[in-house]
């Protein structure tokens, strides 16, 4: 399966097959309950198309999350597995996530490889903003912030994209391209968590 899996990945890269299928695999082989769609796997090659298509999950996410906010707000304290975050903490993850990965991104774009700053994110999930300012707050900064984070990623070059920061947790270079990637996925992972928090089909 997890050499399936690589094949599926490498002809999503140069724009064979629909991200759904590998998902779609992930889930109907046994679905681990932290990673319901799979782990971040990044492509070996990284197609235009599939930057674009990246870029266009990110800018969709804010409108995503607000089609299941009511449900959410009626449902803060729903988590998603046993031991796993609620919803409230899920919704302000993504904001706290998303805000590094917009700072990263312009260092990436404007400095020579920058060491980047980590954030102990569980730490951070229990914190008194978490606990006590009300979702939609949350939801209306990812939409503002996807707006910049997007329009500036629109608005970057081919070899723009091959610019790179410095990750002292995973030690190694990133590119902007595979981190732009990864945080698509990040905002499917999470969105498939609070779906599944929330009794809705993650396949919606």
């Amino acid at each position: 399966m997890a050499i399936l899996r690589r094949i599926i990945i490498n002809l999503i890269s140069i724009g064979g097959i629909g991200l759904t299928l590998l998902e779609n695999i992930n889930s109907s082989v046994s679905m681990d309950s932290k990673y319901p769609i799979g782990k971040w796997i990044c492509p070996s090659v990284i197609s235009k198309n599939l930057l674009e298509q990246w870029i266009g999950e990110i800018e969709a996410l804010p409108t995503q999350l607000y089609g299941i906010l009511d449900d959410c707000q009626l449902k803060e304290e729903n988590t998603y597995r046993n031991d796993g975050w609620n919803v409230r903490q899920i919704i302000h993850h993504i904001a706290d996530s998303h805000i590094n990965a917009y700072i990263r991104h312009k260092l990436a774009y404007t400095t020579d490889n920058p060491v980047i700053n980590p954030y102990p994110e569980e730490k951070w999930a229990m914190l008194q903003d978490v606990i006590s300012v009300e979702l939609k707050v949350s939801v209306q900064l990812i939409e503002a912030l996807h707006r910049r984070w997007v329009e500036f990623l629109k608005s970057l070059g081919k070899e723009d994209f091959k610019k790179s920061f410095f990750h002292p947790q995973s030690n190694r270079i990133i590119l902007l391209e595979e981190s732009i990637g990864m945080y698509a996925w990040h905002g499917r992972h999470h969105l498939t968590h609070l779906k599944i928090a929330l009794g809705i089909d993650i396949n919606d």
